[in-house]
């Protein structure tokens, strides 16, 4: 069985992040990056499945620029095999995060994604609904 488990970069949650000089937003350039918590759980379940023998291989995917490459280096030293890195400068939504991610689950022919409940960034808990929606599993 191979298993994909989507990981986030976001601002370190014990970090306090600043306000944007313009007041609209946050500002990241100076705030240490970490790979989100609930998904690092996620990849750690998939990696306790492994193993046990349920699960042949732990595939981490990201999705981001490359700075994101940082996120799937953690990701692989806490156990994953192999990393696979969806590359764009552009922000992402949860609805595109969700189309991106059933596209790799595709063309991985995974049997399992083991998603953390929500990214600490934007609090959405949308995109594993949405993937679900979008595999239309089990067949």
């Amino acid at each position: 069985m191979k298993v994909l488990v989507p990981v986030k970069r976001v601002a370190d949650p014990n970090v306090r992040v600043p306000i944007a000089a313009d007041g609209l937003g946050v500002d990241l350039e100076h705030v240490r990056m970490t790979l989100n918590p609930f998904d690092e759980i996620a990849l750690e379940e998939a990696v306790l499945l492994r193993e046990r023998g349920t699960v042949a291989e732990v595939v981490a995917v990201t999705i981001g620029n490359a700075d994101c490459a940082e996120t799937l280096r953690s990701a692989m030293a806490m156990g994953a095999e192999r990393a696979i890195h969806v590359v764009t400068d552009l922000e992402i939504q949860p609805l595109a995060a969700a189309k991106a991610l059933a596209a790799v689950a595709r063309e991985e022919e995974v049997d399992l994604i083991l998603m953390g409940k929500q990214a600490v960034d934007d609090e959405a808990n949308q995109t594993g609904q949405m993937l679900a929606a979008m595999l239309d599993w089990p067949q």
